[in-house]
């Protein structure tokens, strides 16, 4: 009788408990990112970061507006396409999440951004970079990491100030992240006195450099600067090599600043000319980088790309603006989001009037013996 008694009172207890998390309020944080495909390594890594957000912030209790919120994610795929992309957006708005985490590309970003405009529902990519985004001013565009404004003028910099390099070659993949990094890169070599010897394009799912390298070739670059990603940087500088373009710099944002490169090159000596740039202070520089990066690996071993802090800190930024509104209503806590102060893994967040980051770091990085190593 007395083990009947007590195995009701916990079967109570625990339909109380049910009842109670059934109450929560559930908050959606919509993802998007490519998921499949040549740059499904980014995408993942990007889900990550966000799913890591939120695991934390449940275990941690929010509540916003005086209710116990339970938060959850709701990740679309983009393929790095920008139809694609828009079509996730719409996903997203009919789902009517409470606010978005993405995209990953430029490409998908910039025409996804018009979409969450429309419906009213903010978002903060930790990743696209394209200064065009911010361009129309929607109040629910945000972006946690410097533009390629910062990235490719950088770049051109250290070419001409550090390396004293002076004829380079430009190519770009033709979307919107690689042609206006490659364009931002070129006015700055310009007027640094840099001559641009040979200007050529590819796509974003090519394999085959060696007509373009060839020619390349021909006019005797000390550098080729590439925008684009690296799944076609890696083939890239293989071919390089096979034509004997060893002491050729090459230069590339943050599309190319990757881990994944580094096995992709299958060991091409070239990766030792690669100077990449990425938006924020590396992990070691970073507020709360190498503890959060530990945390990271063991979740998620073998699978941290470049923008997986970005994704995290995005993700507690959009809650710390519900909570200051007491209000997970996107109409309600837009305005305390544009108003952020938050210190974040990556920085301290705070955004300028058009949903830039304010004060972005930015960091240059070689690699050396197989490993990615901070310039400065």
């Amino acid at each position: 009788m007395q083990t009947k008694l007590k195995m009701t009172v916990a079967a109570a207890i625990a339909v109380v408990a049910g009842l109670a998390s059934a109450q929560d309020m559930v908050v959606k944080i919509g993802h998007v990112a490519p998921m499949s495909g040549s740059q499904a390594s980014y995408g993942k890594d990007n889900d990550n970061g966000v799913r890591m957000a939120i695991e934390d912030l449940n275990a941690q209790g929010v509540t916003i507006g005086g209710k116990k919120v339970r938060l959850e994610i709701q990740t679309e795929d983009d393929a790095a396409d920008p139809k694609q992309g828009t079509a996730a957006a719409q996903k997203l708005c009919d789902a009517k999440v409470n606010g978005v985490v993405g995209h990953l590309n430029s490409g998908t970003t910039i025409p996804a951004s018009k979409v969450y405009n429309d419906c009213g529902i903010p978002h903060i990519t930790g990743a696209a970079t394209n200064p065009d985004l911010t361009k129309p001013g929607y109040k629910t565009t945000f972006r946690v990491i410097a533009n390629d404004s910062a990235l490719g003028a950088g770049l051109a910099l250290y070419a001409a100030d550090a390396l004293k390099l002076k004829k380079v070659a430009i190519v770009d993949d033709r979307t919107a992240y690689g042609k206006g990094v490659a364009e931002i890169f070129k006015k700055t070599a310009q007027s640094k006195g840099m001559q641009i010897v040979d200007e050529q394009f590819t796509t974003d799912k090519a394999t085959d450099f060696m007509a373009i390298l060839t020619t390349i070739k021909g006019k005797n670059p000390d550098a080729i600067f590439y925008g684009g990603m690296h799944p076609q940087a890696a083939p890239m500088l293989r071919q390089m090599e096979q034509l004997g373009m060893t002491n050729v710099k090459y230069f590339g944002g943050d599309g190319i600043c990757t881990q994944e490169i580094i096995q992709l090159v299958q060991g091409a000596k070239t990766l030792g000319n690669v100077v990449c740039a990425e938006g924020g202070a590396s992990l070691d520089k970073m507020p709360g980088g190498k503890a959060w990066k530990d945390r990271y690996d063991k979740k998620y071993p073998g699978q941290f790309q470049v923008y997986s802090p970005y994704t995290y800190d995005a993700t507690f930024v959009l809650v710390d603006a519900m909570k200051r509104a007491g209000s997970a209503d996107p109409k309600v806590y837009i305005p305390k989001l544009a108003e952020s102060s938050f210190k974040g893994v990556t920085a301290q967040i705070a955004f300028e009037p058009n949903g830039e980051l304010k004060n972005p770091a930015m960091t240059l990085y070689v690699y050396k013996d197989g490993k990615k190593v901070p310039l400065n």
